[in-house]
Parts: structure tokens; C-alpha cells; sequence
């Protein structure tokens, strides 16, 4: 074990990702990339190996008729504003996981799942593929579920939005651990 000060390269891309929201360069996202993110995303700590998540890519060359189908599951009144916001990104992962009426598997599934995205945020941002993880009310929306193809005993967990960027954001300065940090203190000797 390594014993210096200077940061890895690991903390590093760790402190330096950011959710990329809009600024995409309209670049391809080729699936050849998120099949091999995805294969090193897969190794997140997962009770049981029960590997509870699937997959669906929306490659670029079907981002608009996506987008036009999403904003459909709207009100007339939003369809613009939906279609604008659906076509921002060059291409989407959406990320449905195995739901569970046991709520020790479910919280367990949720880790599990949680763990995978941001690793495959973190090997993406490495690559110079921008993503943000959404989990807008669209992802419990039954017409989107059926649109999609959810299997019976899944839901979506979320939707990383895709792309290469020109500008990264700025960053948001976190609260010191230590902030947060309290040391049990047994309450018998022994």
C-alpha cells in the first residue's frame, strides 16, 4: 500500500467529474464505448452476485425519435418543452434494475445499482464522456415503463443522459468529512 500524500489518479477523477447537463458537442456516442464502460461498471459490489440492472442505449441516430416519443408521455402543454429537453443529449443509457418486495433486497439492489452508475460515470469522464444520472417523475410513468419495455419485477432507475463536452462546470466545494464524523464510544467497559 502506497503511503503519500499526493493524491491517485483514482481520487482525482473522482473529485473532478461533473454532471454534464447540456453543452453536448453532437458527436456520436458510439455503443462499442458504452459496452466496454458498462463491462468494467459491472464489477460494483453486489449482494449475493444478483447483479440486478439491465441496460437500454439510445444511440445517437435515435435520439430524436426518442425524444419525440418521450415528449409524447406529456401534456400537450409541454411537448416543446420536453422535446427541447430530450434531444439536449447526444444519446441515453437508461438503467432499470429488479424490484423487490423485500425491502432488505430492494435497499441492497438500490447499493448495488448506485454503485454501478458511478463507476460508470467515473470511466466515462475518463474517456471525455460527459453524463448526469436523472431520475425525473417520467421514470415511474407506466406509458414510459410500457414504452420502454420494463419486464415485470423491474423498474428504472434512473437515465444517464450522454456526450461529449467542450466546458466542464465548476465544481461544488463539498463539507470536510470530518464535519460529519463521530467516533462510537461504548457506553460499558469491559
Amino acid at each position: 500500500m502506497q503511503n503519500n500524500d499526493k493524491p491517485s489518479g483514482l481520487a482525482r477523477i473522482i473529485r473532478e467529474r461533473r454532471s454534464i447537463k447540456t453543452g453536448y458537442r453532437n458527436i456520436p456516442v458510439p455503443q462499442e464505448l458504452i459496452l466496454e464502460l458498462l463491462n468494467d461498471a459491472v464489477y460494483a459490489p453486489n449482494h449475493k452476485l444478483r447483479e440486478p440492472w439491465r441496460f437500454i442505449f439510445v444511440p445517437t441516430e435515435a435520439k430524436q425519435l426518442f425524444a419525440l416519443e418521450m415528449a409524447q408521455q406529456y401534456p400537450e402543454d409541454m411537448f416543446e418543452n420536453r422535446l427541447k429537453y430530450f434531444n439536449e443529449p447526444d444519446a441515453y443509457l437508461i438503467i432499470l434494475m429488479t424490484d423487490s418486495d423485500n425491502q432488505k433486497q430492494k435497499d441492497e439492489d438500490f447499493g448495488a445499482v448506485s454503485s454501478m452508475i458511478q463507476n460508470f460515470q467515473l470511466l466515462a469522464w475518463e474517456r471525455g464522456l460527459g453524463t448526469v444520472w436523472k431520475t425525473n417523475p417520467h421514470i415511474y410513468d407506466p406509458k414510459v415503463k410500457e414504452m420502454l419495455g420494463v419486464q415485470q419485477g423491474e423498474r428504472i432507475a434512473g437515465f444517464l443522459h450522454l456526450g461529449f463536452y467542450s466546458d466542464v462546470p465548476e465544481g461544488a466545494p463539498r463539507t470536510p468529512a470530518e464535519e460529519k464524523f463521530t467516533v462510537y464510544q461504548p457506553k460499558y467497559d469491559l
